[in-house]
């Protein structure tokens, strides 16, 4: 198979794809898909869609989707001694922001670094509190009329990090999360390429899900799918963490089950993941799954929807971090639940 999981996740996560500014990663991602679809849109929303195989009458249309759009910073004010103030977009961990390297990305990209005061000045109580994200100032080496020229209030942020190869087929950088989605997306079609299967299927690759899954609700009524897999990353296991609560790496797709999930299409994808033999773990929500999942299910009169995660240490971090296989897994998985359709059964009845 002609596919490099490793080097397709490096290409999209090393884009600037800030919610609300996705066009870098979107065209990425349309390149991408041009090798499975001649029908791709990329829409005034920010999102990517293609028409993968038309459904024939009377059959299902199936979606496949992740959120292309990442977690980043946007400019809200240039301080009188050149000093950048910002925003979050996302859910930025704070805790980590001092010191960080960024690139912002103006009318050119310019290197920058968050401002952080020596240990030595601060006092004890200060070393303690995590600043609030109006304290954070980016230092980007400009007087204010310099910076100016260059800059305006609502450029985007991104963290600047180089896409890390660690031991064990891990990798680390930015945007993982969903850009291992996308990726394991991209690798089920590539499984899926010249394939018959008893279903229609199309792709989503939404916008900004990180500021409350609006390219889902659009992308979802568009398309108008009768069942739709989201793929997201969820919280692989540290020792710091609670292990119950969380994936381990390495180990294979997490398979959601949720009140607000179709329990079919989890008990469907156990199934097939037994089956095909894809290395799977289960993830229990106990309402909503914080994902798009959540939007796409009660879009229109309503949409049978499933969720496969995959584990990711360091969330909403610069170095969140992957296991290859794991997206693979997720990838298969998703290939072998539409190679492999049954159709879920109808509840609505006239009383």
């Amino acid at each position: 198979m002609n596919f490099d999981v490793k080097e397709t996740l490096k290409r999209l996560c090393l884009c600037c794809g800030v919610s609300g500014s996705e066009d870098e990663a979107c065209t990425a991602a349309a390149e991408l898909l041009k090798r499975y679809s001649n029908d791709i849109l990329l829409d005034d929303y920010g999102c990517v869609s293609a028409v993968i195989k038309k459904p024939a009458p009377g059959q299902p249309l199936v979606l496949l989707e992740a959120h292309i759009d990442e977690i980043g910073m946007i400019v809200t004010h240039i301080e009188e001694n050149g000093f950048l103030k910002v925003a979050n977009c996302g859910g930025i961990d704070r805790r980590l922001l001092l010191a960080q390297q960024v690139t912002v990305h103006g009318k050119e990209q310019l290197k920058g670094v968050i401002s952080a005061m020596p240990p030595h000045l601060e006092s004890d109580e200060e070393r303690k509190k995590t600043p609030e994200i109006e304290k954070i100032a980016v230092d980007i080496g400009m007087n204010k009329e310099s910076a100016q020229r260059l800059i305006a209030p609502g450029d985007k942020i991104t963290f600047d990090t180089a896409f890390r190869e660690l031991k064990n087929d891990r990798v680390s950088v930015k945007a993982i999360d969903d850009r291992g989605g996308v990726t394991a997306v991209l690798y089920a079609l590539e499984m899926l390429k010249e394939q018959e299967y008893p279903c229609g299927l199309s792709v989503l690759f939404s916008s900004q899900e990180e500021l409350g899954e609006r390219g889902a609700a659009i992308g979802g009524f568009r398309i108008q799918p009768d069942i739709s897999l989201s793929v997201d990353v969820s919280f692989g296991y540290t020792s710091d963490a609670v292990e119950y609560k969380c994936g381990k790496m390495g180990q294979g797709a997490m398979i959601g089950i949720a009140p607000s999930l179709n329990q079919e299409i989890a008990d469907r994808l156990i199934a097939v993941a037994k089956e095909a033999d894809i290395p799977y773990q289960l993830e229990i929500m106990e309402g909503e799954t914080s994902t798009d999942a959540d939007t796409i299910g009660v879009t229109g009169a309503g949409v049978k929807t499933g969720l496969v995660s995959i584990p990711i240490r360091y969330m909403h971090t610069p170095v969140e971090t992957v296991a290859i296989g794991d997206i693979e897994a997720v990838g298969r998985l998703l290939a072998e639940y539409v190679l492999r359709f049954e159709p879920i059964s109808e509840r609505n009845q006239k009383l």
